[in-house]
């Protein structure tokens, strides 16, 4: 029997949330990845548009540039995603609360801004998943996302 056709944009909006969450999760760790390696790879100009590298060992850059690159590409190809997005979204909240934050109170004030952002948006991943366009699913080594078991079970509504 072929799926129903759905009945207004909620419908539509609806079905393609996997989809979407794929996406977000995809352009999420490209710019993670970017960050990361314009730090330690001097790419895209370079760290902070200066055209040069963080010294390699540095506390905490290099590091957070390490994870930012290799934890990027991890979220982007959906490839232990799970696991890249905590230690990510973790390194962003130290880089938040370590780095910007004593500065002052609010990211528009203390150029916590990034940092923030990208916290959230990997605690995010972490909690939906990869979504269904991840190499996690092609390898058959990704668990059952939230969105899909929520799918599946009746709404107590």
């Amino acid at each position: 029997m072929p799926p129903a056709t759905p009945r207004n944009l909620g419908e539509v909006l609806y079905n393609g949330r996997p989809y979407a969450l794929s996406l977000f999760r995809i352009v999420v760790g490209l710019l993670f990845f970017c960050h990361g390696a314009s730090s330690l790879l001097g790419w895209f100009g370079g760290m902070m548009g200066t055209g040069k590298t963080i010294d390699a060992g540095t506390w905490p850059g290099w590091y957070a540039a390490v994870i930012q690159l290799v934890g990027g590409a991890l979220v982007l190809l959906g490839l232990g995603t799970h696991s890249a997005a905590f230690l990510s979204s973790g390194s962003m909240a130290y880089a938040y609360f370590h780095e910007h934050q004593p500065e002052k109170l609010w990211p528009l004030q203390n150029g916590g801004e990034l940092a923030a952002m990208f916290c959230w948006a990997l605690l995010l991943i972490v909690f939906t998943g990869p979504g269904p366009w991840a190499l996690d699913r092609l390898l058959g080594s990704a668990p059952e996302s939230a969105t899909a078991e929520a799918q599946r079970r009746p709404s107590a509504v």
